[in-house]
């Protein structure tokens, strides 16, 4: 009898604290998409946490230093590294991405401090929402900027 409340406690606690992950990570889970993605999703996507990623479009950068509002677009590029390496690297879908005008676009809004690598050309990685006006109000951004890297190898292997 007593092995038996013992035994039925335990698998209660152990229950508990599988619902309590389970429920916690589905709650603050992020949806990955891509612009194309975002774009298909319409009404749908607004006020979700979404993690967005794009290629910058360097003309588009505006910064307000007064207010740290950071404005600019991202134009779609896949999500998928495998097409990305097939298609000839990161790099060059970057470039083709930010020179096509039919692939699609969006604007998004940054409060916070110019990031260095803030370019034309680099991946921009963001945590945020989709407005009801379109506009992706990102909360954390993250870039990448491949052809600084890409760059910078030959010249570090010759000096060696």
């Amino acid at each position: 009898m007593q092995r038996t409340k013992f035994f039925l406690g335990g698998a209660l606690i152990l229950a508990a604290v599988v619902y309590l992950i389970f429920s916690s990570t589905k709650a603050s889970a992020e949806y990955f998409m891509t612009v194309d993605e975002v774009k298909a999703e319409g009404a749908s996507a607004v006020g979700k946490s979404l993690r967005l990623s794009g290629a910058v479009l360097g003309d588009t950068i505006q910064y307000d230093a007064d207010t740290l509002t950071l404005t600019f677009e991202v134009a779609h590029v896949s999500g998928d590294n495998n097409e990305i390496e097939a298609e000839g690297g990161l790099a060059k879908v970057l470039n083709e991405a930010v020179n096509d005008p039919t692939r699609q676009r969006i604007t998004v809004v940054y409060v916070g401090p110019k990031p260095d690598l803030l370019r034309g050309e680099a991946q921009a990685i963001m945590t945020g929402k989709l407005g009801a006006d379109g506009i992706f109000y990102a909360d954390e951004l993250l870039l990448k900027c491949p052809t600084k890297y890409e760059q910078a190898v030959p010249d570090q292997a010759s000096g060696s």
